[in-house]
């Protein structure tokens, strides 16, 4: 298949494209729709829009997601990811994660690891939750984490939680026993939340 370009001054003119970008808009607001957000998002991106644009939708996206969590964490309720409102908004956490790792806020960023581990409802991504903040807590810089831990090589670009890194150059439960002492750090800290279900 060949691959088309699109002529994106064109785009940024066509009435019925603007028109759709400005439903999508309006839905996301009055949804509170992360997934909407998302796709806005990349759009915007895709034909440039100014930096106050793209800012001010990532900015209701984090911001909406973490009201989300919020209530999620009082309510007791997971993410599903089989749900795109529900994936979108832990991309949206996990992504503000990464940034804090990456921006060296490791208390920030492992608490965000944790609360994710507790809260998304997927085996293989609570484990790599898990492993994130197990780096994190064993002093691994973010720099560190992506050269020493991650495998890129294995990200299926197609999957709906490609935004996770989930592959890693050991399998999960190698790294989990060698994480071990971390681990039980994590999960103690996350007594909390366990006791608050009951």
């Amino acid at each position: 298949m060949q691959q088309q370009d699109i002529d994106i001054e064109a785009l940024k003119k066509d009435e019925d494209f603007l028109a759709n970008l400005k439903q999508i808009e309006d839905e996301m607001y009055s949804q509170k729709s992360i997934n909407k957000g998302y796709m806005l998002l990349g759009t915007k991106m895709a034909i440039e829009a100014s930096e106050d644009e793209i800012n001010e939708i990532f900015t209701f996206i984090v911001n909406t997601a973490f009201d989300v969590l919020a209530e999620n964490l009082t309510q007791h309720k997971g993410f599903r990811i089989t749900d795109p409102e529900e994936l979108a908004t832990a991309r949206a956490i996990y992504e503000h994660g990464i940034q804090r790792y990456s921006e060296n806020d490791k208390k920030g960023a492992k608490e965000i690891f944790l609360v994710l581990h507790h809260t998304i409802e997927d085996d293989e991504l609570k484990d790599a939750m898990m492993i994130h903040a197990c780096a994190v807590m064993a002093g691994h810089s973010f720099d560190d984490f992506i050269e020493k831990l991650v495998d890129t090589s294995g990200i299926d670009e197609s999957s709906p939680t490609a935004f996770f890194i989930q592959d890693f150059v050991q399998p999960i439960d190698i790294l989990l026993q060698m994480f071990a002492k971390f681990v039980k750090l994590g999960k103690a800290e996350l007594e909390v939340l366990e006791k608050d279900k009951k």
